[in-house]
């Protein structure tokens, strides 16, 4: 036999005259909201009935399900109906304004508010919105794409600036190694700033990440939400609109380019000895610039202290914005902008190489040509045989000799770097020019075939006596 029909009075709860909420059944037979019964009960100080004041056992009155079922259902059944009604009119909303973005009842639509408005029908307008909506979405998982590659490359940095931070503290450790006992406090108090560099920028790099992740969090979340609400009936869809549409234009900025945050191993490794010169001078050696391995290109390896570089196999290095990676080629660490420096280079019997300077803003991470427009005052050797002045058109440069060693003289306030012999100080080239802003010393070692042997170049040392010369 069919259940009788329940109608709005049956599912009232009788202590607080609603629709029943988690309904439970009384011995005496009557249904009560659990809320309301155990709310009753405390005031009272027993367990009685509010309807009949039948007493209860004690135990836990089970829920009425059936009851629940039907109270839940017409709960749904009434709140889907007022939503598509027009809260002014009491009209079904069968039209969308495209000029307030809401959906309308026909009433609405002949009325002074609306009578000009565009609108459309609700089944057509929705199909267009969710159009919109599927764009805006396409933006939003694009940033999420960057998010994700920014956040791995970020991790690697973070990993390698701690094996970095190792691999600086095991070669100064091999320095001090070689100097006397007494040296130790030194060794101790340059470790001590290595680790702090090392640990605050470990930090910056951690709070990068969680700040990363917060955003990319954020975006996800909003990517499900708005995929939740593409996935709704029409209607719901456009009630929602306004907000959808809000959160798809959410404001996510684009990962920003972090500099400077590698160890900074030139400083801490850079020309060591001359640090404790005045203690050890007999055994220090000083040069007049280091070579900084943040902006190598990850075929190059270094020695003595950054003084020599040759090329090597290829290592795994993070692609921080100091780094060079269109050409086999490293930067000093050192800067100019005022002044007169010198330095030799030692280019042995290199086959093909280049040395001179760059101005700081050069292209580090797409080709280009070595002359001044580009940057670049440098010479170099061809083949083994011929020499370079990398002009425009570069110009080829007749020696009597082959070099071994080349001083290279910078005058920034002239605007001239010449080129000399170091073992007859005879000129090779010369340019000249104005700059405009911080000039680093240029090193590209040649390269080399499978099994042969590479040749360095070395910075060579200064003469050190009681003062430097």
């Amino acid at each position: 036999m069919a259940a009788s029909p329940l109608y709005e009075g049956d599912l009232l709860c009788p202590q607080c005259c609603e629709i029943y909420c988690f309904p439970v059944l009384l011995k005496c037979g009557h249904n009560i909201c659990r809320v309301c019964l155990q709310k009753f009960w405390e005031w009272k100080g027993c367990r009685e009935c509010p309807v009949c004041r039948t007493v209860s056992v004690y135990g836990r009155p089970p829920i009425n399900l059936p009851l629940k079922l039907a109270a839940d259902n017409y709960q749904t059944q009434r709140t889907s109906r007022n939503q598509e009604l027009c809260c002014l009119h009491n009209e079904k909303l069968k039209l969308f304004c495209q000029n307030d973005e809401e959906p309308i009842c026909l009433v609405c639509h002949t009325s002074k508010q609306h009578k000009v408005h565009e609108c459309y029908p609700v089944e057509e307008a929705a199909q267009q919105k969710k159009t919109e909506v599927l764009a805006m979405l396409e933006s939003l998982k694009k940033k999420l794409r960057i998010l994700n590659k920014t956040k791995e490359h970020w991790q690697e940095t973070k990993d390698y600036i701690q094996t970095q931070a190792y691999q600086s503290e095991k070669a100064m450790k091999e320095e001090f190694e070689k100097l006397h006992k007494f040296l130790w406090e030194e060794e101790n108090t340059r470790l001590k700033v290595l680790k702090q560099e090392g640990e605050i920028k470990t930090q910056v790099m951690c709070e990068k990440l969680e700040n990363i992740k917060d955003k990319i969090k954020t975006l996800s979340s909003t990517i499900s939400d708005v995929e939740r609400a593409l996935r709704a009936s029409d209607l719901p869809f456009l009630q929602d609109y306004k907000q959808t549409k809000k959160r798809v234009k959410c404001n996510i900025q684009e990962p920003e380019c972090i500099r400077d945050i590698l160890i900074n191993s030139a400083k801490h490794l850079g020309v060591l000895k001359f640090g404790i010169w005045k203690k050890m001078a007999n055994i220090v050696t000083c040069v007049p610039i280091t070579l900084d391995p943040n902006t190598a290109q990850s075929n190059l390896k270094f020695s003595e202290e950054f003084t020599c570089v040759q090329y090597s196999n290829k290592q795994l290095l993070p692609d921080n914005p100091e780094r060079c990676t269109s050409r086999v080629c490293v930067l000093g660490a050192t800067g100019f902008t005022s002044g007169k420096h010198s330095w030799t280079i030692e280019v042995g019997q290199g086959k093909d190489w280049y040395i001179g300077v760059a101005q700081e803003s050069i292209k580090r991470k797409s080709v280009v040509f070595l002359n001044p427009s580009e940057g670049f005052w440098v010479i170099g050797l061809c083949k083994g045989d011929s020499f370079w002045a990398q002009t425009t058109p570069r110009t080829k440069l007749t020696l009597k000799q082959k070099p071994e060693r080349i001083r290279v003289e910078l005058d920034y306030d002239k605007g001239k770097v010449v080129f000399i012999n170091a073992a007859d100080s005879t000129t090779i080239h010369t340019f000249k020019d104005r700059f405009t802003e911080r000039i680093f010393p240029y090193f590209s070692p040649g390269l080399y075939e499978e099994g042969k042997s590479s040749i360095p170049l070395t910075i060579c040392p200064l003469t050190i006596t009681v003062d430097v010369e």
